[in-house]
C-alpha cells in the first residue's frame, strides 16, 4: 500500500498519470466546503480534493481511495473515504518563516509565532471566513480562519499570537510559490501571548504629512542569484531573463550595454508584484554568451486564459502571436499597435528610451490598417494574478524593437495608391491606341474620360472615408459615382436598420432592378444596394465593375466609421460599466467650470467609493466583482437626472457631476439617493451580496475653482465620511 511519503515523492509528470492510491491518514483540516481536506500520517501530509458527503472531524483516522494529480506538490483526488475510528491530531511542528517560505512542511500541522496586522471577515467561494495578515520574524504570511466573530477578530489586531494551522501557499499561474497561506481550523487554534499595546480607538491622530515618522523596516531578505537568457532590456528599468519554461522580471537601474539573446546572471532580492515573482534592486551581468531564446507560438486564448492546475502560463515569457492591426498610436512615452485576434483586442507596446539615456526614439514603424502581422515580445499581464480563477485576464505584448514586427498579409482594400496605379495603366493604354482609326480613338477617349472621372470620384471618396465627412454624405457620393458609371441609371442604398440613401426611381415597376446584399467582414449585414435599368436599352458595359466598386467602397466606408466610433467610445467610456471614464469626466468637468464662470452658477461633484470591494475579488474572483460593478453603476444611473454625469474613475471609485443646482442641499439630496440605492441586496449568479458606499461632496466654487481642487475636495469629504462610519457587519453577507 502506498504511503503519503511515497506519493509526495512523485514528480509532477508521474502524479499527472492519475496513479491509483489507497492510504490511511489522520484528518487535520476539513472545513466542509470547497473540497478542502488535509490529512497527515506522522510528519508527512497531503492535500485531498474531497467532494464526498461523509462528515469528518479533526483527528479522525480515515482510509482514502483515489488517484494522484500533479500540482505544486502531488495531491489526491478522492473517489471514496472510509471512516476507521476517531483519534487525536498529530503534534504540530514548530515552524519558522524560512520553513514556510521554503514549503518544508507543506500541508502539515504547524505552530507559528506572529503579530496580527489585519483581520477581516470575508467569503470563500462557499462559506464565510476570516482573513488574517500576520508578520513573522522574517516576513508576512496570510491566514484563512473559520470564524465569524467580528469582535474577536478586532481584538486580535496588533496582538502577538501563537497559531496552530495547516501550512500552505499562494501560487502564480506557473505554480510558483508567491506567498504563505496558513489554514486555521478555528479561533481555538489562536493563542494570544501579548495583547496590542494600545487599542485602535485610543491611537493619537497623526497629521497626514507626518505619517512617515512611524515607518520602520527591518528587511532580512538575502540577495539571490538567478541565470537565464536576456529576452528584454529597458535601460534604467528592467531586464527579463528566461530559462526554459521559467522567466522572471528583474527590476534594475542598470544602463550599461546588454544584448538580447545573451546569457546573463542577475543578483537581487526576491519580491512579488501583483501576485507574481520578480527580482528587485538587481545587478545584472551580461556573460557575452549568445544563446537566443526562440519565441513560443501562442494564440489569444493561451495568453488570456490560464489554468490554475498546470504550469502553462506565459507571464514574462518570450511569445509570438498574430493579429490584425486596428489602430496605431505614437505616444510621448511609448508606441502602441492595437491588434485583434479571435475577435478580441490586445496591444503591442514599444517603450521609448528613458530621458536619461538621451537617445531619441526611432521612427514608428508604419503599418497599413487591416494588415495581419506577427509580433514577438514579452507577455505582460494587465491585471492582478488570476490564479484560482480561469477567467479572462487582459494582457499586452512588450516589444524589444520594431524588428519584432513582421507583416504577414497586407489589407486587400481599395486604396489611393491602387487607384492611381490603375489610372496610370489606363493612360498607357490610351497612348498605345492613338495610332488606330479616328472612330476607335474617339471611342477610347470617351471611355478614358469616364474612367478618369470615376477614378477621381473614388479618390475623393477615399479621402472622405479617412476624414470627418458624415457617413450619409459619403454614401450619397458613392451612389452618384456608381450611377455615373452606369450611364446615369438610378442607384440607391438601404442601410441595414437605417435610412435610404441615393436616388430610387419614382416608378420602378417597368425597370429591371438589380439587388446586391452587402455583408461586412464579420458577417453582419450592412445593407442592400440597388440599381435600376431600362430593359429596352443595352446593359452598360461597366455594369459588373461599377456594382463591385460600389460594394467595396460602401463596405470600407461603413466598417471604417464603425471602427472609428468604437475606438472613440473606448477612449471616453468605461468598457466594463458602460458609463463615462475618468478622461471623459475630467473633460466634462472642465467644460462645466467654464460654463459656470460665464453665468456665475454653481454645481456639485459627488465622489463615491465602494466599501470593502476588494473582498469580492479576493473571495469570488474578478468575474463576480465585474458583475457587481456593472449592477452598482446601473443602480446609480437610475438615481441621476438626464443631464447629470456618472463616471467610473477606476477600480471601485465613481464620481457624479451634478450641474444646474441652486444650493448644496440639492447635491446632498442626490447623494442620499445614491446611498439609498445600496439598500436592496445584489443578486449576482446565485449569490446575494449586500453593499455600501462612502460618499463625499464638493461644491463649485465654494470647495474648489479648478478640476483638480474639486476632485481633491470631494475625495477628502468621502474619506471623512468613511472614517466616521460606525463599525458594522461585512458589506457582503448572505440573506
Amino acid at each position: 500500500m502506498p504511503t503519503i511519503e511515497s506519493i509526495s515523492a512523485l514528480s509532477d509528470v508521474q502524479a499527472n498519470q492519475g496513479l491509483p492510491v489507497a492510504v490511511e491518514a489522520t484528518v487535520t483540516l476539513c472545513p466542509g466546503y470547497d473540497g478542502l481536506l488535509f490529512v497527515q500520517d506522522g510528519t508527512h501530509a497531503i492535500f485531498v480534493y474531497d467532494n464526498l458527503p461523509l462528515k469528518l472531524h479533526l483527528g479522525d483516522r480515515i482510509l482514502i481511495r483515489g488517484r494522484t494529480q500533479g500540482s505544486f506538490h502531488p495531491i489526491i483526488l478522492a473517489d471514496s473515504i472510509t471512516m476507521l475510528h476517531p483519534g487525536n491530531l498529530p503534534t504540530p511542528i514548530a515552524a519558522t518563516f524560512e520553513d514556510l517560505v521554503h514549503a518544508r512542511y507543506d500541508g502539515a500541522l504547524v505552530k507559528v509565532h506572529a503579530v496580527v496586522r489585519t483581520a477581516e471577515l470575508g467569503w470563500s467561494p462557499s462559506a464565510r471566513v476570516a482573513y488574517l495578515q500576520m508578520l513573522m520574524d522574517g516576513g508576512y504570511i496570510e491566514g484563512m480562519l473559520d470564524c465569524t466573530d467580528e469582535r474577536a477578530l478586532h481584538d486580535l489586531l496588533d496582538a502577538e499570537v501563537e497559531i496552530i494551522g495547516i501550512a500552505g501557499g499562494k501560487f502564480d499561474n506557473k505554480m510558483q510559490l508567491t506567498g504563505v497561506l496558513l489554514h486555521i481550523p478555528s479561533l481555538a487554534q489562536i493563542k494570544v501571548i501579548k495583547r496590542a499595546p494600545i487599542s485602535l480607538d485610543s491611537l493619537a491622530i497623526t497629521p497626514m504629512d507626518k505619517i512617515l515618522s512611524a515607518y520602520q523596516v527591518q528587511d532580512k531578505s538575502q540577495r539571490i542569484r538567478v541565470q537565464g537568457i536576456i529576452t528584454y532590456y529597458q535601460p534604467g528599468s528592467a531586464v527579463v531573463l528566461q530559462d526554459g519554461l521559467r522567466s522572471i522580471w528583474v527590476a534594475t537601474p542598470a544602463r550599461g550595454s546588454m544584448r538580447i539573446g545573451d546569457r546573463a546572471d542577475a543578483t537581487g532580492f526576491p519580491d512579488t508584484r501583483n501576485g507574481f515573482l520578480i527580482l528587485n534592486h538587481a545587478e545584472v551581468e551580461d556573460k557575452q554568451i549568445y544563446a537566443p531564446v526562440l519565441p513560443t507560438q501562442v494564440n489569444w486564448g493561451q495568453l488570456a486564459f490560464w489554468s490554475s492546475n498546470h504550469a502553462d502560463g506565459h507571464l514574462y515569457d518570450l511569445v509570438s502571436i498574430e493579429g490584425k492591426v486596428e489602430a496605431e498610436v505614437r505616444g510621448a512615452m511609448q508606441d502602441e499597435y492595437v491588434l485583434s485576434a479571435d475577435g478580441r483586442l490586445f496591444s503591442a507596446l514599444y517603450h521609448h528610451p528613458d530621458a536619461a539615456s538621451k537617445l531619441a526614439p526611432p521612427p514608428m514603424k508604419r503599418i497599413a490598417l487591416g494588415s495581419r502581422i506577427r509580433v514577438n515580445g514579452i507577455c505582460i499581464l494587465d491585471a492582478d494574478n488570476p490564479y484560482n480563477t480561469n477567467q479572462e485576464a487582459p494582457f499586452h505584448i512588450l516589444l524589444r524593437s520594431f524588428d519584432d514586427i513582421t507583416v504577414v498579409a497586407t489589407p486587400s482594400l481599395v486604396n489611393t495608391h491602387n487607384l492611381l496605379l490603375a489610372l496610370g495603366v489606363l493612360l498607357v493604354l490610351l497612348f498605345a491606341m492613338l495610332g488606330r482609326g479616328w472612330a476607335l480613338e474617339r471611342k477610347v477617349r470617351n471611355q478614358t474620360a469616364i474612367a478618369a472621372a470615376s477614378e477621381q470620384d473614388r479618390s475623393r471618396i477615399l479621402e472622405d472615408i479617412n476624414g470627418s465627412t458624415p457617413l450619409t454624405e459619403i454614401l450619397e457620393k458613392i451612389m452618384m459615382m456608381v450611377s455615373s458609371m452606369l450611364d446615369r441609371a438610378p442607384c440607391w442604398f438601404e442601410v441595414a436598420n437605417g435610412a435610404t440613401v441615393g436616388n430610387p426611381p419614382r416608378q420602378p415597376h417597368s425597370l429591371e432592378i438589380v439587388r446586391v446584399k452587402i455583408d461586412g467582414r464579420s458577417g453582419m449585414a450592412l445593407g442592400v444596394m440597388f440599381a435600376a435599368f431600362d430593359p429596352r436599352r443595352p446593359s452598360p458595359a461597366r455594369r459588373a465593375e461599377a456594382l463591385t466598386n460600389g460594394v467595396r467602397l460602401i463596405t470600407l466606408a461603413i466598417e471604417t466609421r464603425r471602427l472609428y466610433c468604437d475606438l472613440r467610445r473606448r477612449s471616453e467610456f468605461d468598457l466594463l460599466t458602460d458609463i463615462c471614464n475618468r478622461f471623459s469626466l475630467e473633460k466634462r468637468l472642465d467644460e462645466q467650470i467654464n460654463e459656470s464662470r460665464e453665468d456665475a452658477s454653481i454645481f456639485g461633484l459627488i465622489y463615491i467609493d465602494l466599501d470593502k470591494f476588494k473582498q469580492i475579488n479576493d473571495l469570488y474572483g474578478h468575474h463576480i466583482g465585474d458583475l457587481y460593478l456593472q449592477e452598482v453603476a446601473l443602480r446609480m444611473k437610475h438615481q441621476l437626472r438626464p443631464h447629470d454625469t456618472l463616471a467610473r474613475l477606476g477600480g471601485e471609485e465613481f464620481a457624479a457631476l451634478i450641474p444646474k443646482v441652486r444650493s448644496r442641499a440639492e447635491v446632498e439630496e442626490v447623494a442620499q439617493r445614491l446611498e439609498r440605492c445600496f439598500g436592496e441586496p445584489f443578486e449576482i449568479e446565485l449569490l446575494t451580496l449586500i453593499g455600501t458606499a462612502s460618499l463625499g461632496i464638493a461644491l463649485y466654487p465654494q470647495d474648489g475653482a479648478t478640476r483638480d481642487s474639486l476632485l481633491d475636495a470631494a475625495d477628502v469629504s468621502m474619506y471623512a465620511a468613511k472614517n466616521t462610519k460606525k463599525k458594522t457587519t461585512s458589506n457582503f453577507a448572505p440573506l
